[in-house]
């Protein structure tokens, strides 16, 4: 029998109804993602130490530049330097095979002061950040520096006391002080360094030229001290306007015979005073001649040292220089406490302590013919010849003792520090007790020497160091 059932030209597709096209598949398979996604954080991650060895590089350019371009401006700033600062700092840059770099040298120069400024700067290639675009790294390196001598004001105080005759003590003072005055008096300090000479002993002879400055009662003509109140050790001026008692000139400590040469006013022209000079042939000529003496007083060595520092002293220096007795350079000094162009500073030495002083009753010491008597005559000579030994406590009296000398003397190096002196202290070959006195004098602990022997030299060339400071300013 013949089918009559009808049947389409198109047959269904035989197979899984389920069943997706290639692309499909290929685009939703997530086989292998983890791949895909950990290659990335590798490239990532080693972009970024790639990045980090870029940096170092640069830096590690960027801080030889500077080193070198510090040292070079160091040294071309220096005053003592004869060569071009330009010259200096090329020489430095091509010494490191760095002269390529080198951008800029800026030089300004006065009388006291040499400023040389520098720029350098290096080209880094890259080797990772130049897949995000950056092909180099700058490394810039700049600096300035200075060495700048500011008007200075040195009062030196040198102890001359009978104890500096032992052994070499002297020898070995005169040689430090002389290499002291030698450096801060170099020629290119003139008219900027001036340096007052302070000798002391039992007390500080002014010199007839400051002495006649003073408002004194004048009594003698054999020597030129003069007599302050406790109080005037609580202040650094030296009042002009207070008249002060000549220093009687006589001998106390007896040696056996009638010594006069060791009186308690130094009476001799290499003792007294030289204020504000920078003639270092003449203060080294005074210092070779220095003999010790008797009696230690360095609070009135600091006294005086202060003093001169004080703008209130002007008055003497300005009649000083009309006189034509100091360089008419130094006028206008002491210059005021707040002139930040002015560097003040003490330099204060001794070999002991604040020793005691005797004084000859007034009764005993009050007209022409006693003072002439006491000039002819040491006082215990006299005492022990021609008075009984009852009544010879009638004639003198002590004036100081060691504490009362030690006391004066932390008043005026407190009075000193507190107005912005800087004080440098020297104890030579001190014992502990003068050590202390002296440290607390200065500055700062690191302002004090203890030193022994020859050490006192390396004390006083390391003050005269410090009058010229190099310094980075940025």
């Amino acid at each position: 029998m013949r089918d009559t059932t009808h049947h389409s030209g198109l047959e269904p597709m035989k197979g899984n109804a389920n069943q997706r096209s290639p692309f499909t598949s290929f685009k939703d398979d997530e086989n292998g993602s983890l791949v895909i996604f950990a290659v990335i954080m590798i490239l990532m991650i080693l972009t970024m130490g790639g990045i980090g060895v870029d940096l170092m590089r640069s830096e590690r350019d960027r801080a030889t530049l500077q080193h070198t371009l510090d040292r070079a401006i160091l040294a071309a700033a220096d005053l003592d330097q004869d060569r071009a600062p330009a010259t200096v700092v090329n020489d430095y840059f091509e010494a490191a095979g760095l002269e390529s770099f080198l951008s800029n040298v800026t030089v300004q120069q006065g009388l006291n002061y040499k400023t040389v400024g520098a720029q350098a700067q290096s080209i880094t290639t890259t080797a990772f950040m130049k897949l995000a675009g950056v092909d180099s790294l700058n490394a810039t390196a700049s600096g300035v520096a200075e060495e700048r001598i500011a008007n200075v004001e040195i009062s030196m105080v040198l102890d001359i006391s009978g104890s500096m005759g032992d052994g070499n003590k002297m020898g070995q003072l005169r040689t430090a002080a002389t290499s002291f005055v030698n450096t801060v008096l170099s020629p290119s300090n003139e008219d900027l360094v001036s340096v007052s000479l302070v000798p002391y002993s039992q007390h500080v002879n002014a010199g007839p030229k400051i002495y006649n400055e003073l408002n004194v009662n004048h009594r003698h003509n054999y020597s030129h001290c003069i007599e302050m109140a406790d109080s005037a050790y609580s202040e650094t001026e030296l009042d002009l306007s207070v008249q002060y008692d000549q220093m009687q000139h006589f001998q106390w400590n007896y040696p056996g015979w009638n010594q006069l040469t060791d009186t308690i006013c130094p009476r001799y022209s290499y003792e007294r005073i030289t204020p504000f000079s920078q003639d270092a042939s003449a203060l080294n000529a005074q210092i070779a001649q220095m003999q010790p003496r008797a009696g230690t007083r360095i609070f009135m060595g600091m006294k005086w040292a202060a003093a001169m520092l004080d703008p209130a002293f002007n008055p003497v220096v300005n009649a000083l220089a009309n006189s034509n007795d100091i360089d008419s350079a130094f006028s206008n000094r002491p210059a005021a406490f707040e002139d930040v162009e002015t560097l003040k500073t003490v330099v204060l030495m001794t070999d002991g302590k604040n020793s005691s002083a005797q004084r000859i009753k007034s009764w005993a010491y009050d007209s022409s013919s006693d003072y002439y008597h006491w000039s002819r005559y040491n006082l215990w000579y006299y005492l022990y010849r021609n008075v009984n030994s009852y009544h010879r406590g009638n004639y003198y009296w002590w004036k100081y003792d060691a504490a009362q000398g030690d006391a004066l003397l932390d008043n005026i190096c407190d009075a000193s520090k507190e107005a912005g002196i800087v004080i440098w202290s020297i104890g030579f070959e001190v014992d502990d007790h003068g050590a202390n006195v002296m440290e607390n004098c200065a500055s700062s602990p690191s302002h004090f020497f203890r030193v022994e022997g020859i050490e006192i030299s390396e004390a006083f060339d390391a003050i005269a160091r410090q009058i010229n400071q190099l310094r980075l300013t940025q």
